[in-house]
């Protein structure tokens, strides 16, 4: 079974952490329509222009995978709704990818993940429906051992 052209589902829902502790990541028919939502109004279009494989870091997350791992109990990739993405293969920089996404595509939230002032560490991008996305930019850095969400303009 396929997400989309480049995505599979293995992939779409490979977890290392839910190997380990035999976490069921499966989605449902809703959460797996969204993660094709993801893939179709995002990731293919990006894909695209790349002009080569990105690598997913996270795409769906169960509610039990998510806890495991310390993610925001309000995360969308429990929604399958959002991914995050890494340009491990030297096609685009994760800073062309993120203002890419800015520029062409209708998100709900997209997040510079760490990383510098000119490199992200990777990029998380979510899509909700047309209605509903918000096209916001978040930067995400750590202050006092904490992740916290600064609002890009």
């Amino acid at each position: 079974m396929k997400i989309s052209d480049h995505i599979t589902f293995a992939e779409a829902i490979h977890s290392n952490t839910a190997k380990r502790y035999s976490i069921d990541n499966t989605p449902n028919e809703e959460q797996t329509n969204n993660m094709k939502m993801l893939a179709e109004k995002i990731f293919e279009p990006l894909r695209l222009w790349v002009g080569g494989p990105i690598k997913i870091n996270s795409m769906f997350r169960s509610e039990e995978l998510n806890k495991a791992i310390g993610g925001s109990s309000s995360s969308q990739h429990c929604k399958g709704m959002a991914m995050d993405i890494d340009d491990v293969y030297g096609h685009k920089t994760n800073a062309e990818m993120y203002e890419w996404i800015c520029s062409h595509c209708n998100f709900d939230q997209i997040i510079w993940e760490f990383g510098d002032d000119k490199n992200p560490a990777w990029v998380h991008v979510s899509y909700q429906s047309v209605d509903k996305n918000r096209n916001r930019k978040l930067l995400a850095e750590k202050e006092f051992g904490k992740t916290v969400y600064k609002i890009i303009k």
